[in-house]
């Protein structure tokens, strides 16, 4: 499989590891990453960013088929868009995911994890693709979960977000499993209903702290709260 495309932005001198931006569901880099707030401060610290376009989302590939875009698919192509060597991983929502699975299976070999909006349970293997099908094409669900995937899918290229959610319900995300064994800096709004539970799930890693910022989920990330929290922990 191809490699996902990213922006990437280079600083005249690097100072320190490169450092990947993962987006949330249904959102987009230039959404959740806004280069003035991000790749721009970032690389006058002298650390180059690389922004992935995740499938099925503005910017990156349209998902043929559910195959393309499991998880383990997704990490390895995601792995293949980024230089050798280590890096930084700051990841939101979905893209924390993404990032959890990254460090904790070692796709990449990550110095420092930043795990913003995770949810402790996993709402893609919740959710029966079937239904979801129809309440995207009719608006009816008989959930609030297959309701709310349902409406955030129909903003955008419904077939691929579709397929995307399908693959990545085939291989969910476990916090039970395997965890990540690097420095964890766990970011959630404290008005944010997704990232319930996300205290047990800090829990189970041995360097992790938690800090919560305000706004909900969508609020969260453009606080000055997070962007701080986050560049002082990859001073670290």
């Amino acid at each position: 499989m191809n490699a996902l495309p990213v922006t990437r932005t280079s600083p005249a001198g690097a100072a320190g590891p490169p450092v990947v931006l993962l987006h949330g569901f249904a959102s987009s880099g230039a959404a959740d990453w806004p280069a003035r707030r991000w790749a721009g401060p970032l690389a006058e610290a002298g650390r180059e960013t690389f922004v992935v376009h995740l499938p099925g989302h503005p910017d990156g590939p349209a998902v043929a088929a559910v195959e393309d875009v499991t998880t383990g698919v997704l990490l390895r192509r995601l792995a293949d868009a980024v230089p050798d060597g280590e890096v930084d991983v700051v990841g939101y929502s979905l893209g924390a995911r993404l990032a959890w699975s990254l460090a904790a299976e070692e796709v990449l070999p990550v110095r420092r994890l930043v795990l913003g909006g995770l949810s402790g349970m996993d709402p893609f293997a919740a959710v029966d693709p079937a239904a979801l099908r129809v309440a995207v094409r009719t608006g009816a669900a008989e959930d609030p979960l297959t309701a709310g995937i349902a409406g955030v899918i129909r903003g955008g290229d419904a077939d691929s977000l579709l397929r995307l959610v399908e693959g990545l319900g085939r291989e969910p995300f476990d916090p039970a499993g395997a965890v990540p064994k690097v420095p964890t800096l766990f970011l959630a709004g404290a008005a944010d209903p997704v990232a319930a539970g996300i205290e047990e799930v800090a829990g189970r890693l041995p360097e992790a702290r938690l800090q919560h910022v305000p706004g909900d989920h969508q609020g969260a990330l453009a606080t000055e709260e997070l962007r701080t929290a986050v560049f002082g922990f990859l001073r670290g």
